[in-house]
């Protein structure tokens, strides 16, 4: 079977790594998939155009309800699509998005939610038929100076990531501890607000952004790192808190909803609700070692028994034989 594949493909971002390894999974299954960045396109007819050049693609699938799944309905194929996180967690609260994304949902022969919390919401803000929402949890891949805690936040730079969050609370730790460090590393996805991370980085004391990283080197950061932070605003589910529980590295995430279903609090990682929080329980987690190592075990065995690619893979393929 021939299969588009549309996603926005900006380098190293979530929706990105999630997108080559969906296609992956469908290849291995004898299919013929075509990964298109969805930024490519302006229109529905435009990808109608695309899908009908012969040979035709037989099916579609996107990635984002409304930044994928709109330009899918001009098409007469089969199609499925894949929710990002920012569609169910912010464009439904914008109605004309929400309308378009009720008509991609009403059309598509199934939808996948990363979480049962993503699904619930979708179900109480889109006109949705709650039997096509499948839950199918991302799969991962499992691939400092001495004395220096470093603390790692990975993430885009746009304002939906927070990135500022902490900043100033962790400069005040660091001012009291200059062996804690935070270091931003991440793709320049929103140019304006990049400069202001730019600028508020550099006058706060023991905090760095970092040129990004391939994802060996970025792993590799992680493994020497004290933790992987989190500070969204929102998430679908963060590949970046999966890859590090994956790689044995604790996790310090905001108390959101994405989170929270990944993240159980002294479980499988640490949550927080302010920016003082963060600075509480990471300084616990600096000191307490068998905290440190118990969210480790039960972070790595909650990716194992949840996340594996072996799941993710056997999933999309049933997906993909409904568009048959």
């Amino acid at each position: 079977m021939k299969l588009l594949f549309l996603a926005c493909l900006s380098p190293k971002t979530g929706n990105c790594t999630t997108a080559e390894r969906i296609r992956a999974h469908i290849e291995s299954a004898g299919h013929t998939c075509e990964l298109r960045d969805a930024a490519d396109f302006k229109s529905s007819a435009e990808v109608a155009s695309l899908i009908e050049q012969k040979p035709p693609f037989e099916g579609a699938i996107a990635i984002h309800l409304f930044k994928g799944g709109r330009l899918l309905l001009d098409t007469q194929v089969p199609f499925g699509v894949v929710f990002g996180g920012t569609d169910i967690n912010e464009d439904v609260k914008v109605e004309q998005k929400r309308a378009v994304m009720e008509q991609v949902l009403l059309k598509a022969r199934f939808a996948v939610a990363f979480t049962d919390k993503l699904k619930a919401e979708a179900e109480v803000f889109l006109l949705s038929q709650s039997s096509k929402i499948y839950v199918q949890p991302q799969g991962v891949s499992g691939e400092d100076v001495e004395d220096l805690h470093v603390f790692l936040l990975v993430c885009g730079l746009r304002r939906v990531k927070d990135p500022l969050y902490l900043l100033e609370a962790f400069s005040e730790w660091h001012t009291e501890n200059p062996l804690v460090v935070l270091i931003i590393i991440g793709p320049k996805i929103d140019p304006v607000f990049t400069e202001e991370v730019e600028a508020i980085s550099k006058r706060s004391a023991g905090v760095y952004l970092a040129q990004e990283r391939s994802q060996e080197e970025l792993h590799a950061a992680m493994r020497r790192s004290a933790a992987l932070v989190n500070s969204s605003v929102s998430e679908g589910m963060s590949a970046a808190i999966l890859e590090a529980m994956d790689l044995e590295v604790p996790v310090v995430a905001r108390d959101i909803p994405g989170n929270t279903a990944v993240v159980q609090h002294e479980v499988t990682g640490l949550l927080y609700s302010s920016p003082q929080e963060f600075v509480r329980v990471s300084q616990r987690l600096l000191v307490d070692g068998e905290l440190r190592e118990r969210v480790v075990a039960n972070g790595k065995r909650y990716v194992e028994e949840h996340h594996s690619l072996d799941h993710e893979r056997e999933a999309y393929q049933r997906l993909v034989d409904m568009l048959h």
